[in-house]
């Protein structure tokens, strides 16, 4: 079978399985009255919010698993690099549902403390790491090292930059359909890297992800009909993490995930200044919100946020 053919049934099959599946989790959480619970420290506007349901990350991150399952069954795709992916999805969608539930369940937004969510993706990040090693696939970021050291900077490396990208598209998913346009620029921009590096296993991978986080849009646009919830923003972020990795462009992630950066960036400069000088750099962190507190409507602020992600993925693509 011609790969495109292969890649248009992958996508296809995972954006008509979310679609398909949305409009249960929606009609299931509204009769629950199970819905998101805006922060208080948030913008008032966003008050009209809450009640929404979440969780949306779920039915993506099934319909991409199948639509990818099926097709690597069929063409022997399930292997280290596969079997990687859908693990990072799975552990930290996990989490990420954990803490979603609490939510819901405790009609607040607080889920697992921030220990008991760094703990658990600091444990899977290490589990990743351990059989990445353990399978004997190149460390070429670090292999100029040599020897035991080589190795300790990787593991110590990996488990930062999964860690830290788990939590920066978290970060990001503050607007409706900020990070469903945004996480789909850096998959399409990850599945040209996979096809440049004749990677089609990962590229089929990614095909599956971005169909279903596409279907997942057509509810997540503004007005938002659902959100996405921890469950798909951390699982999100660690794939890209380890995307970067196993095709070995690990900085490619700072061009893009640009908008990830600057989110986690935001937040950091904002604490850093407050706890040092007593002055706040931004009216209000992630710097999205910054945006919205100066009179930017959501779409223009979401829009720019594309505009510049897309830009990031240029120019990488540009200087490589």
């Amino acid at each position: 079978m011609n790969i495109w053919i292969e890649l248009f049934i992958i996508y296809c099959a995972s954006l008509t399985l979310t679609t398909m599946m949305m409009p249960f989790f929606i009609m299931y959480f509204t009769q629950k009255k199970l819905g998101q619970v805006t922060r208080e420290e948030g913008p008032t506007w966003h008050e009209v919010k809450t009640g929404t349901p979440t969780m949306g990350g779920v039915a993506f991150v099934i319909a991409s698993i199948i639509s990818f399952g099926v097709m690597a069954l069929y063409k022997g795709y399930l292997n280290f690099s596969t079997g990687s992916l859908i693990f990072v999805l799975v552990a930290f969608g996990i989490i990420g549902f954990l803490d979603d539930y609490l939510k819901l369940i405790r009609q607040h937004n607080t889920g697992l403390t921030s220990k008991q969510k760094f703990l658990c993706q600091i444990i899977f990040s290490i589990i990743y790491v351990l059989f990445y090693l353990l399978s004997g696939k190149s460390i070429l970021l670090f292999a100029s090292f040599g020897g035991v050291f080589s190795l300790i900077c990787y593991f110590l490396f990996s488990i930062i930059w999964i860690t830290g990208f788990s939590n920066a598209v978290n970060l990001t998913d503050g607007l409706d359909g900020l990070v469903a346009g945004t996480a789909s620029i850096a998959l399409a921009s990850y599945s040209v890297i996979a096809y440049q590096q004749q990677q089609y296993d990962i590229l089929a991978f990614c095909t599956a992800l971005l169909g279903g986080l596409l279907g997942f849009f057509i509810f997540n646009k503004k007005p938002a009909k659902i959100f996405m919830g921890d469950v798909g923003a951390l699982a999100l972020g660690a794939v890209f993490a380890v995307l970067s990795m196993l095709l070995h462009v690990e900085f490619s992630l700072l061009f893009i995930g640009i908008i990830f950066v600057l989110e986690t960036a935001s937040v950091m400069l904002q604490v850093a200044s407050f706890k040092l000088l007593g002055k706040r750099i931004f009216k209000m962190t992630p710097i999205h919100h910054h945006f919205e507190m100066l009179g930017w409507s959501e779409w223009r602020v979401v829009l720019t946020f594309w505009f510049i992600g897309l830009l990031g993925s240029l120019v990488y693509f540009i200087i490589v």
